[in-house]
């Protein structure tokens, strides 16, 4: 009987090592797929920002083609994640982005429910480390967007959303004390219009994107809420140098207008996808412009690598200035875990400007898609 576990033990140990070998040979094999089925991959969720520090949990991707026999159909894929972080911060959030068949409709959605410490430093692009305010924000966030194909590459879209940010203030005498309108909701409705040829669209090596965006929120909820309008403008062009290298430039213009305009819904700079290495929301204001650009390396199937910089600025409070553009840069890693749709974790160090009597700002990030 002794011998009879034994064997059943070593049976065990053996099926779960060739098991493991066999996951490890998938996630590192440089062969395409070919039959362009769909991935499922449920995965211990991790990630790093400079606002919430490390973050652990659980999540899952699910990449697929609506057609899979058509080869310009695009990927869709859909995210779900848990996780909590260092700083005590936890985020449930879905996303979902879905091309049809032939490219002819294409649906994006997103929801969230968000609780973060962060630091608030004011309004202005001139903000000072040492107002820094502590806060811990709440927020719940629902996006509903569709787009149609009306005219080739062309896409008309509607959307709907719905925002509520609640804030708590640690320090009782800090600058967040300054500004009214520090909670509440916002819903909005909204229209857009993209043209859009881009070989893929979660990693992109040629063609160009833009995006025009106008959202209004009218005065459906309690007094003192926001009711005006935001206009989002995102421009994109890449170009393949050689089979492993490509370029891609980005140009950013956010801005919203109205009344009883909450610090909340301000413009913000810096995060994972832009301005990499300034700390998000470390400047904000009414109106945002940035441009950035990406060297992208592809060494194989699974691996590469990126060089990145930017210049961004916000005004509104303060008057637009060209010479108040402040620059970043920086490099990264990339390992794709779904090579045939571009599906990629990304590592990033991105590098901000050096403010008299403060640390040069800088980032690390660990995050899920390109940034562009």
């Amino acid at each position: 009987m002794k011998k009879f576990y034994l064997i059943v033990f070593l049976g065990l140990i053996t099926g779960n090592s060739f098991a493991q070998m066999k996951l490890i040979k998938k996630l590192l094999s440089n062969e395409k797929d070919t039959l362009r089925k769909a991935s499922f991959l449920p995965i211990p969720s991790f990630g790093y920002a400079q606002e919430t520090g490390f973050q652990f949990g659980v999540g899952a991707i699910v990449g697929f083609y609506a057609d899979r026999l058509d080869t310009t159909n695009r990927p869709s894929s859909l995210t779900l994640n848990l996780n909590y972080s260092t700083k005590k911060a936890y985020n449930m959030s879905s996303l979902i982005d879905i091309w049809g068949k032939g490219n002819k409709l294409h649906y994006i959605g997103e929801l969230r429910f968000k609780r973060m410490p962060f630091n608030f430093y004011g309004v202005g692009n001139s903000t000072q480390q040492a107002n820094s305010d502590k806060l811990i924000q709440q927020q719940i966030k629902v996006l509903l967007q569709a787009e149609k194909q009306l005219l080739p590459k062309a896409y008309t879209g509607v959307s709907l959303g719905f925002e509520n940010y609640e804030y708590k203030d640690l320090v009782p005498d800090g600058i967040f004390n300054n500004y009214s309108n520090k909670s509440g909701s916002v819903a909005y409705i909204g229209v857009s219009q993209a043209y859009d040829t881009r070989n893929n669209n979660n990693y992109t090596t040629q063609g160009f994107f833009i995006r025009g965006t106008y959202q209004y929120a009218p005065n459906i909820s309690s007094q003192g809420d926001f009711t005006g309008s935001q206009i989002k403008l995102d421009v994109r062009n890449f170009w393949r140098l050689s089979n492993s290298f490509a370029v891609g430039v980005q140009g950013l213009y956010n801005t919203i207008q109205g009344k009883n305009t909450p610090v909340y819904l301000l413009q913000q700079m810096g995060n994972d996808e832009m301005m990499r290495g300034y700390y998000n929301g470390r400047f904000r204001d009414e109106s945002l412009l940035v441009f950035q650009g990406e060297l992208r390396y592809r060494y194989n199937s699974r691996f590469g690598a990126t060089l990145f910089g930017g210049t961004a600025t916000v005004w509104g409070i303060d008057d637009f200035a060209v010479n108040q553009f402040k620059p970043n840069y920086g490099a990264g890693l990339r390992y794709f875990f779904d090579p045939e749709k571009g599906i990629s974790v990304r590592l990033d160090y991105g590098i901000g400007e050096k403010r008299a009597n403060e640390k040069r700002q800088s980032g690390f990030y660990i995050s899920i898609a390109e940034a562009f």
